[in-house]
């Protein structure tokens, strides 16, 4: 049985989920002359659940050279992609504000999904999971659109929103994984640790 399982994400939200159903972990962060963006780049009429679970994959062979140019002790690796799909229409991270006003206003009154992929490596085995749930904004004014970005929530967040955030306020109805929403699926999470043979 593995102690800890090795987290290759900057993302704090992934961390508080690992942390709530008790992993423990270990950031497993990209070097300075690793571009990780790069990975993250949609290619021409990929479909969302596609594009979410190959930058998956993509991460964790990154993640695996890392571990290994490191010399670190072996445990598995978690890695993890959210995307946002309105139809097969793949809204990433916003570039600037008019970007993110663009995002939640195509959002706002309309029904889209939330494709969280998960990826774990264990020895030479690569688990995968995909979890995709479905999130209905109310309509939402453009004046709050405005207040929102201006709070910095929507930059660096798939869709330009987080569901734990102010904006739940519009959120009219979820069907699926509030943590897959958020950024990993726990329940699938688990599952694919306990195949790796972690204790928790």
């Amino acid at each position: 049985m593995h102690r800890f399982v090795y987290l290759a994400s900057s993302s704090p939200r992934r961390e508080q989920l690992l942390e709530q159903i008790g992993v423990d972990y270990e950031l497993l962060l990209p070097d300075a002359h690793e571009d990780a963006e790069a990975l993250e780049a949609a290619r021409p009429n990929e479909a969302p659940e596609t594009y979410a679970l190959r930058v998956t994959l993509a991460k964790l062979r990154a993640a695996r050279e890392r571990r290994q140019r490191r010399e670190l002790p072996e445990a598995p690796i978690l890695c993890a992609d959210t995307t946002v799909a309105l139809g097969a229409r793949i809204l990433g991270k916003p570039r600037d504000a008019q970007h993110a006003h663009a995002m939640l206003a195509a959002l706002a009154g309309r029904t889209h999904r939330v494709i969280s992929a998960v990826a774990v490596a264990s020895g030479r085995r690569t688990l995968r999971a995909v979890n995709v749930s479905r999130v209905r904004f109310a309509p939402i004014p453009a004046a709050q659109i405005e207040r929102y970005i201006a709070s910095g929530e929507p930059f660096g967040k798939a869709g330009g929103y987080a569901i734990q955030s102010q904006i739940a306020a519009f959120v009219r109805h979820i069907e699926g994984s509030y943590s897959g929403i958020m950024g990993l699926p726990l329940y699938e999470t688990a599952q694919l640790l306990r195949q790796a043979r972690l204790a928790f």
